[in-house]
């Protein structure tokens, strides 16, 4: 299956090109730049690649949920490609990617996502690996670290930024459920690539034009009290 991957929901930059001599993936912290780095990375990995979009089988793009701007970058890129190259599409939500993500560097089938949101919120969500894929136990939300919903049982993984910022508030919350926690784990395009790939060979994909992003968050813009504080939607 020959895809491209696109993920830029938080402050990493994340694509992939995978085709059947393999994959070419670029992965970094570009923060606000990753709306002007997004289509010329986007055509250096298809050079690498050596394959034209056109000859593509579909693309993925991250839903979210992330930072507004990131994840409207990811979905109108994505649009714009694919309409112009009649590619069907596949949104993958940056909470399973992370699930994913982590289970390949740790095995850990239980992962606990928690994305720093700003403002001071997580984006919480609880996953568990099935043998068809993720479960979600606890949907995505946005809340703040001392009100994430418990889970049962223990061994669960903690995987993303959320856990370095709000590191004690949500140790105090889950205590000796946590295992291990794994604050580097991001959402990553090679992990989208994984989850997507089963459902365009079952052709659950979508037009280009219905692609869309997973919002969580109610608020869409800040004061401009907040934005002087540097703070980030």
């Amino acid at each position: 299956m020959k895809l491209l991957a696109i993920e830029s929901s938080t402050e990493f930059l994340s694509l992939a090109v995978q085709t059947a001599a393999g994959v070419s993936a670029f992965h970094e912290s570009t923060g606000p730049a990753a709306s002007q780095r997004i289509l010329p990375e986007i055509q250096r990995l298809l050079a690498v690649a050596g394959i034209q979009l056109a000859a593509l089988d579909g693309l993925v793009y991250g839903t979210g949920p992330g930072a507004f701007t990131g994840v409207r970058v990811a979905v109108g890129v994505t649009q714009g490609l694919a309409l112009g190259a009649s590619l069907p599409v596949l949104g993958i939500s940056s909470v399973q990617a992370v699930a994913q993500a982590a289970w390949v560097e740790t095995q850990a089938e239980k992962i606990l996502v928690c994305l720093d949101a700003r403002m001071g919120e997580v984006y919480h969500a609880a996953l568990v690996r099935q043998p068809d894929g993720w479960q979600e136990v606890s949907p995505p939300m946005v809340c703040k670290p001392h009100e994430v919903p418990a889970v049962a049982g223990e061994g669960w993984l903690a995987a993303g930024s959320g856990w370095a910022v709000f590191a004690e508030a949500l140790s105090a919350q889950y205590q000796a459920q946590v295992s291990q926690v794994r604050a580097d784990i991001m959402p990553t395009a090679l992990a989208m690539l994984t989850l997507a790939t089963p459902g365009f060979v079952a052709g659950d994909t979508q037009p280009a034009e219905q692609a869309a992003p997973l919002y969580i968050r109610n608020r869409v813009a800040l004061t401009a009290a907040e934005r002087a504080q540097g703070q980030i939607l």
